[in-house]
């Protein structure tokens, strides 16, 4: 048998592939760097990460200890005991492993920006073409955060500038959404899993953030129901009294929308199950006051935090 030391070191695969050849999915590889800093990615320029195949071989290893029954936390104590004693664990079987013919593009840098001038310009074929791509290189998490996200950014900044029309941008926005909503509907619903419903407070109708954490949850496994702009108050805490939901997360980006959701989480008290209510958005990141005066729990200022959170309320 092939030791896992005699692999190469040398950082060049992305999440994407490194998920592909391990079946873990991303945000589960980068929970366990966080926890059990089990992963020593390699960093480019502009701090992408890069994994190695020693990295891909400790992950099957991990994954194997799990397949025969231990948890997380004892594979990973078992990896480490091996580790500080000298002894590096005996790779699995496996097939040669594909080699990238070039270093990955930096996705916000290059595809961001050209799937803004194909949106900016009206061409879906494009766009779709660039949507394509990147699905076949990145994780969705990636995909979200440095190309969806800075691309809309800069569409909306373009329009404040007055260089495009408002039909431009919702042309873009709804290009995206309708990407977001395949996705969210591509993945199945557990019915036994933690019940989540997410969408806008009231007057919200910016959606493309909480849509993305939808599609983020519900590839976590939880049941996530979307409920998109707009959302009453009163109407909200009718259909959660209905449906018996773990948690409601709203977003808000003024303090017009955010204003209602200061008397929900008592109302929601009142309910059999008292679900819990996350909220976020651009208002409560820039209002720390805000944060500490509503009475709920502030998900943190990125869908990676507001992921980890939602875990850490609910598993």
């Amino acid at each position: 048998m092939v030791s896992i030391a005699e692999y190469s070191q040398e950082p060049k695969y992305t999440i994407k592939v490194l998920s592909d050849r391990t079946g873990v999915r991303p945000v589960t590889l980068r929970a366990w760097e966080r926890r059990y800093d089990l992963l020593d990615p390699g960093r480019l320029d502009n701090n992408y990460r890069l994994y190695s195949e020693r990295d891909i071989q400790v992950i099957r290893w991990i994954t194997h200890r799990l397949d025969e029954g231990l948890s997380i936390s004892n594979a990973v104590r078992e990896y480490r005991g091996l580790r500080e004693s000298g002894i590096w664990p005996e790779a699995l079987p496996t097939v040669l492993a594909p080699q990238p013919s070039q270093a990955p593009r930096h996705p916000t840098s290059y595809y961001a920006d050209q799937l803004f001038t194909a949106l900016t310009g009206h061409d879906e074929a494009q766009a779709k073409q660039i949507v394509d791509a990147i699905q076949s290189m990145y994780d969705i998490q990636t995909i979200f955060l440095e190309v969806f996200y800075p691309c809309l950014v800069e569409i909306g900044e373009a329009w404040y500038r007055g260089e495009i029309r408002i039909a431009t941008e919702h042309f873009a926005s709804a290009f995206i959404r309708g990407i977001l909503m395949n996705l969210l509907q591509a993945f199945p619903i557990y019915s036994e899993a933690p019940r989540l419903l997410i969408g806008c407070a009231p007057e919200e109708f910016h959606e493309i953030a909480p849509l993305m954490l939808s599609v983020l949850l519900r590839r976590e496994g939880y049941q996530v129901e979307y409920l998109g702009a707009d959302l009453p108050v009163e109407d909200l805490v009718f259909y959660a009294e209905d449906t018996s939901p773990d948690m409601i997360i709203l977003s808000a980006s003024f303090d017009e929308s955010a204003r209602p959701l200061y008397r929900m989480q008592a109302k929601l008290d009142q309910l059999p199950g008292k679900p819990k209510l996350g909220y976020g958005g651009r208002y409560f990141n820039q209002n720390e006051a805000a944060r500490k005066d509503l009475d709920g729990i502030f998900l943190g200022t990125s869908l990676d935090e507001a992921v980890q959170n939602v875990h850490d309320l609910l598993d």
